[in-house]
């Protein structure tokens, strides 16, 4: 797998035809100017801020993860639904057993059910009878980790989305699963969107 990672630094005009809309992404990089295109299309920011853009390369798929979408959080209430809303921005916790993707392991990618940012390959997915969808990997660039000392004397590392910094869950490390990184990533299956693969 490759991966690229660079910020933004100019976007030129958008040239219009009557078959394709394309907006090229530049980016100096060394007195260089680099173009990439993501599934045909040039992927890029409408303002000046500098935005990170994660690109993998995984069988011919290409995702990309464009930091931040800032939305207030009465934005959010009206996107999401009460149940989503509760965990995904108040960072609340799905009862186990209960989420639709714990036992799901039809190939595909999770995407983040706030918006959309691919999170997790079902490859990295694994049964840790935990009650919540388990991962031992997730798509570089795709998930940023905070301290989180909510629970008294038994310190945890929150994982977020780094696209709209919605909550996941969690990711434990040295559990000693039989997996080939010794870490587990659970996850609220409500935070989650999944995308079976075509």
């Amino acid at each position: 797998m490759k991966r690229f990672l660079f910020n933004l630094k100019t976007i030129t005009t958008t040239t219009t035809t009557t078959t394709t809309t394309t907006t090229t992404i530049q980016r100096s990089f060394n007195n260089n100017r680099l173009l990439f295109p993501i599934n045909n299309k040039y992927i890029g920011s409408n303002n000046n801020n500098n935005n990170n853009i994660c690109i993998n390369f995984n069988n011919n798929k290409r995702y990309y993860c464009n930091n931040k979408m800032n939305l207030s959080e009465d934005e959010w209430r009206v996107k999401l639904t009460p149940a989503q809303f509760k965990v995904l921005r108040e960072k609340g916790t799905e009862r186990p057993d209960s989420g639709e993707y714990n036992k799901n392991y039809e190939k595909g990618v999770y995407n983040c059910a706030a918006c959309d940012a691919p999170l997790f390959k079902s490859e990295h997915k694994f049964s840790s009878g935990c009650g919540w969808p388990s991962f031992y990997d997730s798509i570089p660039g795709a998930l940023v980790l905070h301290e989180d000392p909510s629970l008294p004397g038994r310190p945890r590392t929150e994982i977020c989305c780094s696209r709209c910094g919605s909550h996941m869950g969690h990711v434990f490390k040295g559990e000693k699963f039989n997996t080939p990184i010794d870490q587990r990533h659970c996850v609220n299956s409500i935070s989650l969107k999944f995308h079976p693969e075509k």
